[in-house]
């Protein structure tokens, strides 16, 4: 069971929480993910379709469904944490360094 947060604010960002969903589930659906993350399906998939245009996500189809592929390798974009890669944050949220990620 998830615990509700007795405040509104949260230290990572709707994309970072979406990133990290891709990851652990690279085909979760959309439905879902706006569940998990507390958005909406819209908001989701904006940012799905962010993260993918700055090479963060490769969305690939599966029949009916997308499948994500996340790329470990790809620096964060802010520049406090711009010296480090999307790997340390899943690895340090999730403590599984393998979990989703492709490496090019």
């Amino acid at each position: 069971m998830i615990k509700e947060p007795s405040s509104k604010w949260t230290f990572l960002t709707n994309h970072a929480h979406v990133l990290l969903c891709l990851a652990k589930a690279p085909d979760m659906l959309m439905r879902d993910l706006a569940i998990k993350t507390g958005i909406t399906e819209r908001a989701v998939q904006r940012i799905i379709a962010e993260l993918a245009e700055e090479g963060y996500v490769d969305i690939e189809r599966s029949g009916r469904r997308n499948t994500y592929k996340t790329h470990g390798e790809k620096n964060l974009k802010h520049p406090v944490e711009s010296h480090r890669h999307v790997a340390d944050l899943l690895l340090l949220i999730e403590n599984n360094p393998t979990m989703g990620l492709t490496e090019t």
